[in-house]
């Protein structure tokens, strides 16, 4: 059964996307606080000592080798040898973490529009799939996606392909009851690439807007199960063309730098196109987002930044940043 409560309304609801993100990045922002003070102090010269050492604060957030390298060398160009003016060093920090995490090729972020990452057709139903390991979180992710897009005015119609694991299609079902959104589901043990078939059928006969296929935890290095997931991805092409439109991983991120071997294992088999970030909140790694934004230029689409069902958003570079390095660090 889903958490009794994730669809309760919090207390504070009325709190801002802003102020949940700095609350969700609290212990990676905490990682990188820690000792920074005694590293840039106001008036002393910047110097490579000095540098080193911020260099290991970056990296114990899982940033990664190539964006921290890219940090401190941008550091290194514009302060190394001159006075410290600590608001100076954080603009620039600041700066480069945001050019780090956007892409030329992204659908920029529209407050005004919630769905604005996803790659919405406007002829016939949008097909999102969605992969991930075991525990990440993905069936939540899906409720919570769920949520999102139907408060967007969007329909929705929910394919429960984890028919290996008749809990998970318990789980979605409850949730499509509670959502209000049509689900698809099948026997335990049916091909789950049927299910997928089914779910875009149905949208597609229906009229509805979106299709969210499940599919079953799996290790990035099963190969039996990546081939299932490769099958899955192959049979809703055939149903409609061009699909799925949106392959998301979802990863889990207090699994740090692991997340990154599981979008290079995920995106070889489905073409990911984006990510889900789930469990932000407890972890102290959220500059994983910019190593997988590094190494495999797939952009962070959503971020989970609690337990409710309305604690997941869309991801926005600036908002990400701004929380991450704000003024009280």
């Amino acid at each position: 059964m889903p958490d009794r409560d994730i669809y309760e309304e919090k207390a504070d609801s009325t709190m801002g996307f802003f102020d949940k993100l700095k609350g969700a990045l609290k212990k990676t922002k905490d990682v990188l606080k820690t000792d920074v003070r005694d590293i840039f102090r106001a008036g002393e010269i910047l110097d490579e000592a000095k540098l080193k050492q911020f260099e290991k604060r970056l990296l114990l957030t899982d940033m990664g080798f190539e964006a921290t390298s890219a940090i401190v060398e941008e550091l290194r160009v514009k302060h190394v040898g001159r006075t410290v003016i600590i608001d100076d060093i954080w603009t620039t920090v600041k700066d480069k973490l945001k050019s780090l995490l956007k892409g030329d090729g992204d659908v920029r972020y529209d407050p005004n529009k919630p769905t604005s990452p996803l790659n919405l057709q406007s002829d016939g139903p949008t097909v999102i799939l969605v992969a991930g390991v075991n525990g990440v979180g993905k069936t939540t992710s899906i409720a919570k996606l769920a949520n999102l897009l139907q408060k967007d005015g969007k329909s929705v119609v929910l394919a429960a392909g984890d028919t290996f694991r008749a809990a998970a299609v318990e789980q979605l079902t409850l949730w499509s009851e509670r959502l209000g959104c049509d689900i698809v589901t099948k026997p335990s043990g049916t091909d789950p690439a049927s299910v997928a078939f089914a779910g875009c059928d149905l949208a597609a006969d229906k009229g509805k807007d979106i299709v969210i296929v499940d599919t079953a935890g799996r290790l990035q290095t099963h190969t039996n199960l990546m081939v299932e997931l490769e099958k899955i991805h192959r049979v809703i092409g055939k149903r409609i063309p061009g699909a799925p439109h949106e392959s998301l991983l979802v990863l889990d991120a207090t699994t740090g730098q692991n997340g990154v071997s599981q979008a290079s294992h995920f995106s070889d088999i489905v073409d990911c196109t984006g990510l889900v970030l789930a469990k932000l909140d407890g972890s102290a790694k959220g500059g994983v987002v910019v190593s997988i934004r590094q190494k495999m230029g797939i952009p962070v689409k959503y971020v989970g930044l609690g337990e409710q069902i309305d604690d997941l958003a869309v991801f926005d570079p600036d908002s990400f940043v701004d929380a991450l390095v704000s003024e009280e660090v």
